[in-house]
Formats: C-alpha cells, structure tokens, sequence
C-alpha cells in the first residue's frame, strides 16, 4: 500500500507559534466530528478566548485521568486534533459553550511554559491512504457490518447508512463511524493514536464485530423472556379452567379449602367486638371474590392478621416478691434504683388485680447493661421478652404500620412484635429511643405519643388493622444515652431512670461473678484452665479502658480468655494459666491509658476541668496562654457555641477583675490569649467549663501556676457567680478513675453528693465554691492570695475532709 502524508499548510505554519490547548475530560475528539463542549475550568476559558482573537484553531487533547481538576503536561495524551472553533457562547454562569469540528490528527511536540494556559506546538499525522484492492475490501467488509451494527441497534439512523457507504476513504470513514459505538474512553484515545488509515479501520471493524455479538445476545434474551411471558400466561388461563372444571364437578378446591379454615380459626378465636365484627365483615367480602383477583389476597392477609394476635392471651406473671430479687440480683450488680421500681410494681400488682404497665425509660452511657438488664426484668416477673431497635428509624408508618390501600402494606413494629411474641403482656423493649429522626415521611418519635401514654395505649390504632388494640397490660422499657435527644413530649411520658457508670470495685465485682465466668464458657475453659487475681482485674480496669459500662472490660477479658484457649490447646487440657498483674501486658500488650500520672508540677496556664459525655464523665485538660498581640481571644479545640461563649464570659470577667488581680486597666489591648482544649478532633460544648477556662486566664496573665492536684467544673456568670451544672456524679467519677482527689463543685450542686456513691466520697475531696474569687484562691498557687485578689479568704471547709495534693492524668475524651 501506498501511504504519504499530507498535512494543513496553516498547521506546518504554526508550529513556531504554537496553538491553545483545551484539555477534555470524558470526550475524545476525532476528526471531521462536530461535538459542543461545556468549558468552565478559568485557564480552558483564557485558551478559548486566545484563540477567538486569532485563527479560532486550538489543540484538542484528552485528559489521562478525567478527576484531575488543574491538568498538567504529564496528564495529557500526547495525540489529539485541531478543532476548529464553530461557536461560542458565554453563559451566564460564567461558563462557555463552544462548538468545535475537529479536523485533523496532531501530535503534541513540546508545551510553551510561562502561559497562564495551556499551549503547545503540533505536526500534523494526517495519511492519505493510496487505492487499492485490499482498501476497497476493508471498506466493503466495514460497510457490511455497520449495516448488520445498524439493524440490531434501533438508535441508529436510517438515513446514516447511504451516507457512509459514499465514503471512499479509509481514514474518514474510520474517523466517522467511530462516533456510533459505546466504546470507552481509552478504546477511543487508542483508535485516534493509530496513524494508519488502514490499520485504524481494521481495528475499528473488530470493535464492531463484538458489538453486534453484543447486540445478538441481547436480542435473543429478550426473546426468551418474551416467550417465558407467554408462557406464563398460557399456564394461567388453564388454570383458571381447571378450577371451573372442579367447581362444575362439585369438588373443593384450593381456594374453598382455604376459606373453611378460616372460618375455622373465627369461630375458635376470642375477639374483642370491634375486632370480631370487622373479622366477620371481611370474610363474607372474601367468599364473593374471585380467588385471582388481588383484592383476594389483601383482604385474606388482613384476616389472617387479625386471627393471629394474642388479644387475650397473657402469660402469667411471678408476683413473688422474694424469687424477683434473687434473679435480678443474680443477672447484675448494684443498680438498685432500677430493681426497687420492679420490685414496687410487684407489690402493687399483688394488691391490685390488674394496673397499667409501667413506662420505664433506662438512660445511661453506653455498657451499664440497660438492654440486658430489660431481659432480667422479663424473667423476674415471667413476661414473654420483645426488643425493638428505634436507632435509624425515621418512618412514621414503622411505628402505626400502613394503611391496607398500598401494595405490600404490614402493621407496624409495635403490632409486629407482639404477633411475634404471643401474648399481649409481654416486657416491650423500646431500644435507642434517642437515635430516631423524622424526615418527609413523619416523625416516628410523635406516633410513640400515643404508644407510650398509659391514658391512651389502652386503645392504640393501627393503621393497617383499623381496629383498637389494648397495649396498657405491657410494660414498655425504653433505653437512651442521653435525654437531650428524645422530644420533650415524648419525655414527659416516661418514668426515668438514670443509670451511672460504674465505679472501679463494682467493675471488679462485675468481672468477678459475671463477666470471667461468661467468657469462660463461650471459649471452652474451665476455672482451672483460666483464673484471675484482683490485681489483674484493677489493672485492666485501670490501665487498658477508660468507660462508664463494662462493654471494653469483656472484650479485654474475651482477648484473654483467646490467647488463653490457644496456650491450653499447644499444651494439653490441664494446662493452667493464673493472670496476674506482671502477665497483664504479655495477654493485652502496652496499657493504652495512664491512671493516675498526671503533671508532676504545677504548671502556668494549664488547668484540669471535668466534662459529661455519653460514655460517661471524662477529665478535660484547658491550656491558656498569653502573648504580645492587639486584644484577640482565640479559642480552639473544635468548642461548640456554648462553650465559645463561656470563654468570652470568663473574659469579661477577668477584665472585670483585672485590679484586684494586679493587671494593667488595659492589658487586653495588648495581649492576644489563646485557650485550647487538646484533642481537638473531638467536638466539645457546653457551659460546664467556665470556671477552668476563667482560671486558665487568669493563670496565664498573671503569671502565676494552677495546681495540678485539683480538677473543676461549674459554670461562670459575667459577675462570677458560680452555678450549678449536670452530670455531677459522672464527672466525679471520671475524677476518681483518673486519680483526682482535690474537686471544686458548684456550691448549689451539694444537693446532688448523696448520688454518688460512699465509696467514691472516700477517695476524693469535694469543695463547693459560689463564686469565681473562691475558684482562684483554692485553684492557685500563690502564697498572697489574699493580696491579689483583695479580699479574705473564705473560711469554708470541704464537704469530706481536707484538701489533699494528688496528680492527676491528661486524658480527655469527647465533649463537655
């Protein structure tokens, strides 16, 4: 074959001036193609807008990765086309839509640096392919296939095929057809890098020959889908005849045998009125209806729905006072409060023939056992036990069910459980009440209103039975982390129950009688296999979790009780394996956290705070410190609004004092304080943390240390007041588990010491403060305390004892 290049004298021309170039994403341009192009990137704009003030002639280039928002040369395919632009409009947007006609094949021979777009030099790879007999045979085998291509794809023209059989040239025609298949993007960049006509179009026609393979495939599926159809309906019209035989002939048929089974089951079923005279209602619509029809298979649904409830069908309960304590005591430790207000119900519904069902809700951090703890109520009273899980819910009809109108339709959850369980008194389980959400389709947490009332469940109305069902015998138990969460409606009718984390001996009696002995078992170890010293247990406790519950205290111990089941298989069945505290970091590794290894000195700006969260409480470590600047007060450590606020208090309040403290009338207009709280990947909010930022500040400006013994939280007035805050008993908590023992407390929150527990008022030492001078004077380091702040010392003892100096750790978690 005879080849010889040809090449547009304008582009031989301009090679020394070099064209614009437009970068494509998700396109790749040939020759003699028309396509419009949506232009936004600002450096393609400048290109364009180059190129419409001279030949309106740019280089046309795919990108490598179509992601790559600022394309450089390596991101570039080396082979493109001049385009020519046709037209272009600017949108209001700012964007421009441009429509190019490629014309010919280029390779990008170097790109022109310093241009704030992109530029680059070409040469032309256009061929003209010679006449031959071999080219006029590719040329009619493509032809042949494109028409085959074109019968198989209806979205072909029909006009398209007298056109490309006019054309004689193997290029063209490569470069015209290749518009009409789905080819992916590096398929079409590999076609337009192939220079040859010839071999361009023999690459093209296989490409061609696996699309109508493809499309042949395709068809002959859809035929046999068609003939299944058929089919289908064939099988569907002899069965209808069928069933006319049987009923000409007197015999029963599926559909007969049906409606006496249910009549069967009515008859058998003690139905409330309003239940029984809707039952009877819908079987007589049924025995007129056609058995195909789908109005049949509905209203046999809905029957069957309403026959398979437990309406009057209870368990009955264990109102054995004595045998109730045991099993909760046997199933977890402490929780009294929760077990008094079961075992109250018990003594109630002993006197009492029957009484509403409790609605308890359970609220705590995460791993105190609210979930199980509802499964020990079940078997202490002798209730069937349901669980519904409301986290993620978001869905009305999940709670009252669909109306019978909509295909598919079910009663809601609540209906649902109690088919499931078989009586209608059992111990419903309403799990996460406080992650559910509303969105178009309704707020579920408002259809519990009317499940959680006990002046209303008596009659709850679902709204695919239509009919009443009596939900008061139940006794609903909801569990949340937080209160915050659950809608004031739907709070106010529950009966909350607040469950603590647990203090360190109690973790320990856990482990002890509950969580050794269930691991145990679940790996196959006897007590001699696998025993734990007290040591061991503390320690794990102490330096491998840091929670409110026991959830990571049992996988620490299951991580044991692994490596332990391993050792005994390798040595035998009698191997015996005794955790001590010098083997603890052999079984679980380095210890994760520190207890009770805080700062060993007193330390300007840095003061320790405690903090809520919904695992429980947690120490919160505020550094301040102050610098040359014009006044600024930066806060960081991703601090909600309240807290930001908090901080601005504070400093109000510093300022306020600022003579009293020995600072200059004007100091803040030559300072900048920056207060951060570390971890700052962890959101944190609220008002808990005025009084530790104020000492902060106050510590960084002048200069002098805060104690490191003492933790503090309360919140700051503009006047310093010091006011009562939440979460006292879980912040308490955090500060013993850390090792504190020095805590300044709001003096209006002495009411809430009797929550917390004897032991934990042992360990640590309690001070109420009422006003922020107070916090200062106990929270500094300084021996003329009374001096700088200009006033006596209150002479106020701590609520437990004396102050003592203890180091506390840094570790911090979550919000305040």
């Amino acid at each position: 074959m005879d080849q010889s290049r040809r090449s547009d004298p304008s582009l031989a021309s301009n090679l020394d001036n070099t064209f614009p170039l437009l970068p494509l994403r998700d396109i790749v341009v040939f020759p003699q193609m028309v396509v419009p192009l949506f232009v936004g990137r600002e450096r393609s704009i400048r290109a364009l807008e180059f190129a419409m003030e001279g030949e309106k002639r740019v280089i046309l280039a795919a990108q490598r990765d179509p992601r790559v928002p600022d394309p450089s040369e390596e991101d570039i395919y080396r082979i493109g086309v001049i385009g020519a632009i046709v037209q272009l409009l600017k949108l209001p947007d700012g964007t421009l839509k441009v429509l190019m006609e490629g014309q010919e094949r280029v390779e990008i021979l170097r790109f022109v640096p310093g241009e704030d777009f992109l530029r680059a030099a070409a040469q032309s790879l256009q061929i003209h392919e010679s006449p031959s007999i071999e080219v006029e045979a590719l040329i009619r085998s493509v032809n042949t296939a494109f028409e085959n291509y074109a019968r198989l794809n209806p979205r072909i023209p029909s006009g398209i095929l007298e056109t490309v059989s006019q054309i004689r040239d193997p290029g063209v025609l490569a470069d015209h057809l290749v518009g009409y298949f789905s080819l992916k993007l590096s398929d079409r960049q590999r076609l337009l890098e192939i220079v040859s006509p010839v071999e361009r179009l023999e690459s093209l026609l296989g490409s061609m020959e696996a699309e109508i393979e493809i499309l042949r495939v395709e068809k002959k599926i859809r035929s046999r889908v068609k003939r299944q159809v058929g089919k289908t309906q064939k099988e569907y019209y002899l069965n209808e005849q069928m069933r006319a035989i049987r009923r000409e002939l007197g015999e029963r048929d599926e559909f007969t045998s049906d409606l006496k089974e249910l009549e069967d089951r009515i008859r058998g079923k003690r139905l409330p009125q309003e239940a029984s005279q809707k039952v009877e209602t819908e079987f007589r619509k049924l025995k007129v209806m056609s058995p195909s029809s789908a109005e049949a298979a509905v209203v046999r649904n809905y029957v069957d729905w309403l026959l398979s409830l437990p309406w009057d069908h209870c368990t009955e309960e264990k109102l054995d006072i004595e045998e109730a304590e045991n099993v909760l005591e046997a199933d977890h430790y402490g929780l009294r409060d929760v077990k008094e207000r079961i075992l109250e119900y018990l003594a109630v519904q002993k006197l009492v023939d029957r009484i509403k069902g409790p609605i308890l809700c359970f609220v705590g951090p995460p791993g105190v056992g609210k979930t199980s703890l509802a499964k020990s109520i079940a078997r202490a009273t002798g209730r069937n036990f349901v669980r519904l899980s409301l986290g993620g819910v978001r869905d009305e009809a999940e709670i009252r069910g669909h109306r019978r109108t909509y295909v598919g339709s079910l009663p809601g959850k609540i209906i649902q459980s109690i088919k499931k369980v078989s009586s209608s008194n059992p111990v419903f389980l309403l799990d996460e009440v406080d992650k559910m959400s509303a969105d178009f389709r309704g707020d579920p947490a408002a259809a519990l209103l009317e499940v959680l009332d006990p002046e209303q469940n008596h009659s709850f109305n679902d709204h695919y039975l239509e009919v009443d069902y009596d939900l008061s015998r139940v006794m609903f138990i909801t569990t949340a982390n937080t209160l915050e969460a659950i809608p004031p409606p739907l709070r106010d009718r529950m009966e909350v129950i607040r469950i603590a984390g647990y203090t360190e001996p109690e973790k320990l009696n856990i482990a002890k009688k509950f969580l050794i002995v269930k691991q145990r078992k679940a790996h196959g170890l006897s007590e001699k296999n696998l025993c734990f010293s007290d040591g061991a247990i503390r320690q794990i406790v102490q330096l491998y979790t840091r929670e409110a519950g026991v959830r990571n205290l049992e996988r620490q111990i299951a991580s044991i009780c692994r490596k332990s089941a391993k050792r005994v298989i390798q040595r035998g069945r009698r191997t015996r394996v005794r955790l001590t505290m010098r083997g603890i970091e052999k079984y679980l590794g380095i210890a994760p956290y520190r207890y009770g290894k805080g700062e060993k000195e007193d330390q300007i700006g840095m003061v320790n705070g405690l903090a809520w969260t919904e695992a429980g409480g947690e120490l919160l470590v505020t550094e301040a410190t102050a610098m040359a600047g014009k006044g600024n007060l930066i806060i960081t450590g991703k601090l909600g609004d309240v807290m930001k606020e908090s901080a601005q208090a504070a400093m109000s309040y510093v300022r306020s004092r600022a003579k009293s403290l020995g600072l200059d009338r004007n100091f803040y207009q030559k300072v900048d304080l920056h207060v951060h709280i570390p971890e700052g990947s962890i959101p944190k909010d609220g008002p808990s943390a005025g009084i530790t930022i104020a000492t902060a500040i106050t510590s960084a400006l002048t200069r002098i240390p805060a104690r490191s013994s003492m933790a503090m939280t309360g919140e700051i007035t503009l006047r310093g007041r010091v006011l009562p805050v939440g979460g006292l008993k879980e912040k308490i908590l955090a500060a013993h588990r850390v090792g504190v023992k020095n805590i300044l407390i709001p003096k209006e929150n002495e009411k809430n010491v009797e929550e917390i527990p004897p032991r934990i008022l042992k360990a640590v030492r309690l001070i109420p403060v009422a006003h922020m001078d107070e916090v200062l004077e106990r929270a500094l380091v300084s021996q003329n305390s009374q001096d700088f702040l200009n006033k006596k010392r209150v002479k106020e003892k701590p609520i437990f004892g004396s102050l003592v100096t203890t180091a506390t750790a840094t570790e911090s978690q979550i919000s305040q």
